[in-house]
C-alpha cells in the first residue's frame, strides 16, 4: 500500500501484447454503492462505506490486476448538490477532476432509479470518454422485468459504451463488467506492482478506518461533523501504534462522541482497532482522542492539514 507506480520498463516482459492498463473513474450521487463497488473488485476494504450517505471524502484508487489487465479504479465522493461549505466543493471538484484524468468512467445508480440529483452527475458526463452505466444493487431489484425498459430509456438520454448491471455487495456480473471495461483501456504495461491493491498509504488508510466507525456508531448528523488526522503513526515489524485526533465542530458533539465514561469513543476504537488489523495483517495499538475545531469543514488550512486537495 502506499507505493509509487514502478516504470513500464520494468514490466515489458509480461509476455502479453495485449496487455491493457488503464483509469477508470466511478462517479454517481451519494450511497449509490461505489465504494463497495470498489472493495469487492480489489477485495480488501480501502473505501470506507456506511448506510449514511456521503461516506466518501477523498479519491482513493484501487488497484486489480489479472492476466490481461490492470485496473486502477479511481473512487470519488458522491456529486453533492445540496451543501456548499469548503468541505464540499472540494469534493465536488474531486469528481470533476477525475473526468479530465481517466480512460473510462463508470456512471453508478441505485438499481432502476433515476432522480434529479442523478440527473446533475448525468450532465458531468465526457462524450469524448467511453462511459458505463452501472446499475447497482441488483439483487435489490424485485421487478426485474423493469430492467429492459428502464435500460432502453437510460439510452435515450447518453449514449452508453455498455450498461451493465451488477450487485456489488454480493459480486454478481462483476466479471462481466470487468470485462467490458478491458475492451475500452488502452493497451499499455501495468503501473503497479501485481500485489498492490491501493497506491494510499497505511496512516491514510486508518484514518478513514477511524471515520468509517464514527459513521456506522454515531447519530445521523455527527459524522458529517467529523473529521479524523492521524497525529502518529509508528511501526515496529507487524506492530503498528496509531495515535488519532477526531475533529468536531462543538463541545457538545465532543460529549457525544465521548459517551458515558468513554463508552462511545471506546466502541469506535475498537471496531477500527479490528478492522486495522485485518486490513495491515498485524497487531495494532490505536489511542482516539477528540478536539474542537470550530468551522474546520469551512477552513481551507485545515481542510489542507486534513489532506483534501
Amino acid at each position: 500500500m502506499g507505493t509509487t507506480p514502478i516504470h513500464p520498463t520494468q514490466l515489458m516482459d509480461i509476455g502479453n501484447p495485449d496487455f491493457r492498463t488503464g483509469f477508470i473513474a466511478i462517479i454517481g450521487r451519494p450511497n449509490v454503492g461505489k465504494s463497495t463497488l470498489t472493495n469487492h473488485i480489489v477485495g480488501a476494504k480501502i473505501s470506507i462505506t456506511s448506510r449514511k450517505a456521503q461516506t466518501t471524502r477523498h479519491r482513493i484508487h484501487g488497484i486489480h490486476t489479472s492476466d490481461d489487465a490492470q485496473f486502477v479504479f479511481v473512487d470519488t465522493p458522491g456529486f453533492q448538490t445540496e451543501y456548499g461549505n469548503a468541505l464540499h466543493r472540494g469534493m465536488n471538484k474531486t469528481v470533476i477532476d477525475a473526468l479530465h484524468s481517466t480512460d473510462v468512467v463508470l456512471f453508478v445508480l441505485e438499481g432502476t432509479h433515476f432522480g434529479e440529483r442523478d440527473r446533475k452527475v448525468l450532465q458531468l458526463l465526457p462524450e469524448e470518454l467511453p462511459v458505463i452505466l452501472v446499475l447497482n444493487k441488483l439483487d435489490l431489484v424485485k421487478e426485474k422485468d423493469s430492467l429492459l425498459p428502464f435500460i432502453a430509456s437510460m439510452n435515450e438520454l447518453f449514449k452508453f459504451a455498455a450498461i451493465v448491471p451488477v450487485s456489488a455487495r454480493n459480486g454478481e456480473h462483476i466479471p462481466q463488467l470487468l470485462a467490458e471495461i478491458r475492451q475500452h483501456l488502452p493497451v499499455n504495461p501495468p503501473m503497479f506492482e501485481e500485489d498492490e491493491i491501493t497506491d494510499k498509504s497505511e496512516r491514510f488508510l486508518a484514518a478513514e478506518i477511524v471515520r468509517e466507525k464514527i459513521f456506522r456508531l454515531s447519530g445521523e448528523e455527527i459524522p458529517y461533523s467529523t473529521s479524523v488526522m492521524i497525529e502518529k503513526f509508528e511501526q515496529q515489524g507487524e506492530f503498528r501504534r496509531i495515535f488519532a485526533a477526531i475533529l468536531v465542530d462543538k463541545d457538545s458533539q465532543k460529549a457525544i462522541l465521548i459517551g458515558h465514561e468513554g463508552s462511545k469513543l471506546k466502541e469506535i476504537g475498537t471496531s477500527a482497532r479490528l478492522d486495522m488489523e485485518r486490513l495491515f495483517s498485524g497487531k495494532v495499538y490505536l489511542e482516539l482522542w477528540v478536539k474542537v475545531k470550530n468551522g474546520w469543514a469551512d477552513s481551507e488550512r485545515i481542510l489542507k492539514q486534513l489532506g483534501y486537495d
